[in-house]
């Protein structure tokens, strides 16, 4: 292409520019240029990123600019986020922020992956070994080559895990082992993570947005597939179920939504096809874990946890634990469930047993790890331990006995003292590693074109009858800058790409082996806790579409009659203001002067739409509205996510990707009036493609009848609190015409009712359409036959249950209505039977709601018997 070598050498100035800044760095004793990824010694580019450099080239800087606005696109559109809790603040309040990812790959070459494919293939199979060596016969440590301490002060061993054994050859099921490049070009091992590794799903999920945002690159580069590992994961987990299990039932166990890495967990569980589960959803009875499923209990006979061994029994390990299920260590112990990583799998992230590993390896299996790490001092040794104390500043102190970590270019002079007396007192507790080093690649992370920043990745294997299947190029990360680099603490990821080694040659995909057992065919969790998610995802949809639809009108109404305030039809304004006052439980301000209400209502405005902590704002009903659908959202198709997102960012997020928490508009108007335009209509649109989706798309199985239970509930109280506060009260013609328009376009029937009346206001028309009308979709007899319908189709109905009986009882309740009653006046100027009907009918599905939620929605409580039908007879 002509002038693309010119763009290039542009484009790629700022790489060269950071480089050499990086070299002052050096020059001046901080963190050193380290290997280049991108750029060899003579100053060219690598062979293996060419094709990537004259892409980069090709684009220019605007090309740069859109793609990392797509890459930003598309992770809001699929949902991709990690949670972040400040600790710092006076509340832990959990955000989902979105999960910052570069557009740029980092590059592996196909001679580079082979040594660090046999390198972390034989480092899973040397932890494997060592675990196995540590909960059985322990040589390791009667042989002396361990010392005991470090294994038995660790929190990470699990005493009660001591010969509970994996289905297989394997103890060691799933490895995650962070790699970077030295500045001699080898690779190290910074860290192993084998304890509940995270970062696999968001590499998949990382993979699929880069193939999208960079079709042109992914084509011309055509990197080998990193998804043949996740059926390997698959059939491996499949494969580790008791000999008993003949449909192995398969769950992933996460520790909620506000788990850091909730993302990570859904998507895995999503694509692997398992439900992902949290301890609510499990319970042990008769000597067998089993998932709740309305009412049912289905056997479950594999455990993919991301829940630390720790918490993962209240009983036998961590009394206070809330995120595990009761009796699971003995279910372990009896062999009646197989759990991954298994219990005591942490013990090897131990910093002491990273220092003893290759005398660990060589005693176990005869070998030398082929990936090194970076050089340990323990204060157990003499020798070592007086290197420690004499680099204090310039090594990462780490405690044998889980502590945190201490950064030595951190620690003052004071500081220094202090922890040199505490490891001369206790040397065994403590070890040094040298700093972890990093090599540069580029990135389109940071504007301005490509930039040199440094690198690290997170690789993965998974346990097979044969031995480690690796995972064809993992999580790239860029560390954060300074010393929180030290820790691996992350600023953003990068996708990893491994060169394939013949173009002209496809890729074989790495052989599996395939189990003898068959998975259970496994659908939509319906427990309790799954059924209350989608319940009221049900029920904040319809929220949320509700006000969007009220703030709309409400808005419209004030900009035609706030210079108009002399007409009686303006005092649309106020009772619409009153009417979401009622309805959310706040002060709108509408209260007897209408001329107060109307001159606060911008501010009324904004707040109602942007303030998440407003009780039914718009902003709050999206944001739980989004936290629902994620604790559901391993049965959420990719498109639910691209509306929510959509509408996320129009209400509740701000540009830079924060919580919006502004309850004042602007200063200017026409900022302010943009705002409320965008996040009402986007969230109106994003509204109704769910409903959309929801009765399209999604199989009508148990999950979407509770869902659709809480649309027609929410979707029946908004409109009998709406009538109650716009239609009981009698008021001058032309404000009783412009109230009831109103209220018929935020019910969605005003085009309906035009056509039957011709736009006369009768309040017996209008109950007749929203009240009564079986064929208005909007109407409340449509909802109340729609909840009959569906309380009918739940596995437990009887057709006499209470809340089958409480829906009938509301139907009844309208049949026995007469229509020309609803027009009484009382003395004090209302509808007295209007009112009293909608006060009932509005208590009624609140009751329902609740009814509903006992019956349904509710857990048992109390601890099971953990003993099996025999022992149970032998008690006295």
């Amino acid at each position: 292409m002509p002038g693309a070598p010119t763009r290039a050498v542009d484009v790629l100035a700022g790489y060269r520019a950071r480089r050499a800044q990086q070299a002052l760095f050096d020059v001046r004793g901080t963190r050193g240029t380290g290997y280049d990824e991108f750029i060899d010694p003579a100053g060219a580019v690598r062979p293996a990123w060419q094709e990537l450099a004259d892409g980069v080239g090709e684009r220019g800087f605007d090309g740069l600019d859109r793609l990392r606005a797509t890459v930003r696109n598309l992770v809001d559109d699929d949902g991709i986020t990690f949670v972040h809790v400040d600790h710092d603040a006076l509340t832990d309040d959990a955000v989902a922020e979105p999960w910052r990812l570069d557009g740029l790959p980092l590059l592996i070459s196909t001679a580079d992956w082979d040594i660090l494919e046999a390198g972390l293939v034989q480092r899973s199979r040397l932890l494997d070994a060592v675990l196995t060596d540590l909960y059985s016969e322990r040589k390791s440590i009667t042989s002396g080559v361990l010392p005991a301490q470090l294994l038995f002060a660790h929190p990470a061993y699990v005493r009660a895990a001591h010969g509970i054994e994996v289905p297989g050859r394997h103890q060691l099921f799933l490895h995650g082992c962070d790699v970077s490049r030295a500045a001699d070009g080898d690779f190290r091992v910074n860290a192993d993570w084998t304890q509940a590794p995270s970062g696999a799903g968001y590499a998949l999920a990382g993979r699929r947005v880069t193939a999208h945002a960079a079709p042109d690159l992914y084509e011309r580069i055509a990197p080998r597939p990193a998804s043949p590992w996740a059926q390997a994961l698959r059939l491996a987990l499949i494969d580790a179920a008791p000999e008993a299990a003949e449909e192995p039932m398969v769950v992933v166990l996460s520790p909620g939504t506000q788990s850091e890495t909730a993302f990570d967990q859904a998507y895995l569980a999503n694509v692997l096809g398992f439900p992902l589960v949290e301890s609510a959803d499990l319970v042990v009875r008769d000597g067998t874990l089993w998932m709740r499923s309305l009412g049912t209990l289905k056997r479950v006979d594999v455990v993919l946890r991301r829940v630390d061994a720790a918490y993962v029994d209240p009983l036998d390990l961590r009394a206070d634990s809330r995120l595990g299920v009761v009796g699971l260590v003995e279910v372990l112990r009896r062999g009646a469930v197989t759990v991954v990583n298994t219990l005591g799998s942490g013990i090897l992230e131990s910093p002491g047993l990273l220092h003893f590993l290759p005398k660990l390896s060589e005693m176990l299996v005869g070998e030398t790890p082929m990936l090194s790490s970076p050089q340990t001092y323990w204060g157990g040794v003499d020798v070592e331990r007086s290197h420690l104390l004499a680099n204090l500043a310039t090594l990462l102190i780490k405690s044998t006995t889980g502590a945190k970590t201490i950064v030595g270019p951190t620690l003052t002079a004071a500081a220094r003292t202090e922890l040199a007396a505490r490891i001369t007192a206790e040397p065994w507790r403590w070890l040094g590693q040298e700093l972890p080093q990093f090599s540069s690649a580029p990135t389109d992370y940071y504007p301005g074109g490509v930039s040199a920043a440094e690198v690290g990745m997170r690789l993965f294997t998974v346990a097979q009858r044969s031995g480690y299947a690796p995972m064809i190029g993992g999580l790239g990360f860029l560390p954060a800058p300074g010393n929180a680099a030290y820790t691996l603490d992350t600023v953003a990821a990068k996708d990893v790409w491994v060169r394939t080694p013949d173009r002209a040659k496809a890729v074989p995909t790495p052989s599996v082996d395939l189990p003898v057992m068959t998975p259970s065919p496994t659908r939509a969790v319906s427990s309790p806790r799954v059924l209350s998610d989608l319940f009221w995802l049900g029920r904040y949809a319809e929220r949320a579409e509700q006000m969007a639809r009220l703030l709309t009108v409400t808005r419209e109404r004030y900009h035609e009659y706030r210079y108009r305030q002399d007409m009686e039809e303006s005092q649309c304004v106020p009772v619409l203001l009153g009417a979401i006052g009622s309805i959310t439980g706040t002060d709108t301000g509408a209260g007897d002067d209408d001329h107060e209400a109307i001159a606060v209502a911008p501010s009324t405005l904004w707040s109602l739409t942007a303030d998440r902590r407003r009780p039914g704002s718009l902003a709050q009903s999206v944001e739980r509205l989004g936290l629902a659908a994620r604790g559901v959202r391993d049965q959420m198709s990719n498109d639910t996510w691209m509306v929510l997102a959509a509408v996320e960012r129009a209400v509740v997020h701000r540009g830079d990707g924060k919580w919006n928490s502004a309850v004042a508009p602007p200063e200017s108007q026409t900022v302010g009036d943009a705002y409320l335009l965008t996040a009402q209509s986007q969230t109106l649109a994003g509204m109704l493609a769910l409903s959309g989706m929801a009765a399209e798309s999604m199989v009508q199985d148990i999950g979407w009848t509770m869902m659709d239970i809480g649309k027609r509930i929410e979707r029946g109280l908004g409109l009998t609190a709406l009538l109650r506060a716009t239609l009981t009260t009698v008021r001058r013609p032309g404000a009783e015409q412009a109230v009831a328009e109103s209220m018929l376009v935020a019910c969605e029937s005003s085009v309906i009712y035009r056509r039957r009346t011709l736009g006369k206001v009768s309040v017996t028309a209008i109950a007749d359409l929203v009240l009564f009308d079986e064929e208005n979709p909007r109407s409340l007899v449509f909802q109340l036959e729609r909840l009959r319908a569906n309380l009918k189709r739940l596995p437990s109905s009887s057709g006499t249950s209470r809340p089958e009986r409480w829906a009938d009882e509301i139907a009844a309740t309208l049949r026995r209505v007469d229509l020309a009653d609803l027009e009484t006046v009382g003395s004090d100027g209302r509808r007295t039977e209007l009112l009293d009907l909608l006060n009932r009918l509005h208590a009624d599905l609140r009751e329902l709601s609740n009814l509903i939620t006992t019956a349904h929605l509710s857990l048992p409580t109390g601890i099971q018997p953990l003993w099996g039908p025999d022992e149970r007879r032998m008690l006295p």
